[in-house]
């Protein structure tokens, strides 16, 4: 299984803000210089965790992001789940579906797998993330 770029980024994101001073309040176009990532993919990424209520982002003088305390304790395998959705690991019914997909068990064995590895990410947190050595390593990243 391969997260999408956008899963990538948001985890990224997300785990900058939980480092990073509550008063620092960094730019989507900061968080995305810092991680290395397009500003184009961060601002969509950005607007996505807030429609989550992951991240609060407020414009203007004294604006910014911020990781809310929903997204500071979400699990990461709810998280995860929301960010990739609810589509199955390969696509039987596609453009050219599968000759198979009436009498295939590998579709609901990936499903299953699928599944497992999002539960074994239920427990993490956010904060379970960044704890150390990670933690330390985000930071020296360090924001302007």
């Amino acid at each position: 299984m391969r997260l999408t770029k956008s899963t990538d980024i948001a985890l990224r994101i997300v785990m900058r803000l939980a480092v990073v001073d509550d008063s620092a309040n960094p730019t989507t176009r900061e968080v995305a210089e810092v991680m290395g990532v397009q500003y184009t993919h961060a601002a969509k990424v950005v607007a996505q965790l807030q429609h989550l209520g992951v991240v609060e982002a407020r414009r203007g003088r004294g604006g910014g992001l911020t990781l809310t305390a929903a997204g500071r304790n979400s699990s990461i395998g709810r998280l995860m789940r929301e960010l990739e959705g609810v589509g199955d690991v390969v696509d039987c019914e596609g453009e050219l579906p599968c000759p198979l997909s009436s009498a295939c068990r590998l579709r609901h064995a990936l499903r299953q797998a699928q599944e497992a590895f999002y539960t074994s990410l239920d427990p993490l947190s956010v904060g379970d993330l960044v704890a150390q050595p990670t933690g330390p390593v985000l930071l020296s990243l360090g924001l302007k």
